[in-house]
């Protein structure tokens, strides 16, 4: 199982969102867990590298009514022998990624 943290920026976009929102993260992160298991992300969760940010990356999910939902992350030093770490870096709309 992967292991995984989140940065205090993180955690203060999380509480923002509704908890439709945050459901829907939750249906998209168990999806990234199970490709991140696998080695290989399937496209619907549309990951890609953040632009002009060194290692961070971005995945896109459907957050309903509204603009897509987003959320970057970037590969932390693994805690487990052999198992990917996650560190979770913002959550919200395109308007984080000016400072993911």
């Amino acid at each position: 199982m992967p292991t995984y943290e989140t940065t205090p920026r993180f955690t203060t976009d999380l509480d923002r969102l509704t908890p439709e929102q945050r459901y829907r993260f939750r249906q998209t992160v168990a999806a990234f867990v199970y490709d991140l298991r696998t080695g290989c992300f399937r496209a619907g969760l549309r990951i890609k590298r953040v632009q002009r940010a060194s290692g961070i990356y971005e995945l896109t999910w459907s957050m309903g009514t509204g603009p897509a939902g987003r959320a970057t992350w970037e590969y932390g030093p693994s805690k487990l022998p052999g198992t990917p770490h996650v560190i979770w870096r913002r959550i919200g709309t395109h308007d984080i990624l000016t400072g993911p």
